[in-house]
């Protein structure tokens, strides 16, 4: 198999299920929300199909200073775990503070893990997170702390698998709300997830055409 894409939710899939039905070389997973569903998934599907590229597809929350506004597609230059490593009276210690690498090797990599594939032109740090940031103080620390600007749940997992396998990785969200105080109401997560799928057909098409069933203006 050439390409597999991969989605959180059923909702950010409807469109490349649509355009992509007879595309005998990509397959589409929904991996279920959080980390641990996301790389069971995708360690089985990289098992059982062996595919030379993977590409997640979703949304994803912008932090306050990323310049970001909802409803722009960005993709992922970096995939960054905001959570993992452990707390202190002097502040958060990533895992390259610990000394545990999550990939071992000659350059082994800790809570930074770049990705491969870029299907759009804008580039930013994505970060990853077990509990979604709902108030804006957190939303800062996370920022100043990672450098990110997009907050998601999945991407950092899917990333360490595909780097264990050694399979080239890239990921493309819509951007649906900001990372603030949580208002569920000021979220436009439809909107958002047709965006990153447009996006991610339009990179299919422009390599491979013949794999989409139609096309939109």
């Amino acid at each position: 198999m050439s390409l597999l894409l991969c989605v959180a939710t059923g909702f950010e899939a409807d469109l490349l299920r649509e355009r992509l039905a007879e595309a005998a070389d990509t397959r589409i997973i929904q991996l279920g929300v959080g980390p641990v569903n996301a790389a069971h998934a995708v360690t089985m599907a990289i098992t059982e199909h062996r595919p030379a590229r993977i590409v997640i597809s979703g949304v994803g929350g912008a932090y306050p200073s990323s310049g970001l506004q909802v409803g722009e597609v960005v993709c992922a230059e970096m995939e960054i775990y905001g959570d993992l490593g452990a707390q202190s009276p002097s502040g958060f210690l990533d895992m390259k503070s610990l000394g545990f690498p999550v990939v071992a090797g000659e350059a082994p990599l800790f809570n930074e893990l770049p990705m491969q594939i870029f299907p759009v032109g804008r580039r930013v740090r994505f970060v990853t997170v077990s509990t979604c940031t709902g108030t804006n103080a957190t939303a800062r620390r996370l920022e100043q702390r990672t450098g990110g600007a997009v907050e998601n749940m999945e991407g950092a997992a899917v990333a360490h698998v595909a780097h264990l396998h050694g399979v080239p990785v890239g990921e493309v969200r819509g951007i649906s709300n900001m990372v603030t105080n949580r208002d569920t109401k000021a979220w436009r997560l439809k909107e958002a997830a047709e965006a990153a799928q447009e996006a991610v057909l339009a990179w299919i098409s422009a390599s491979r055409p013949q794999d989409l069933k139609t096309s939109r203006p």
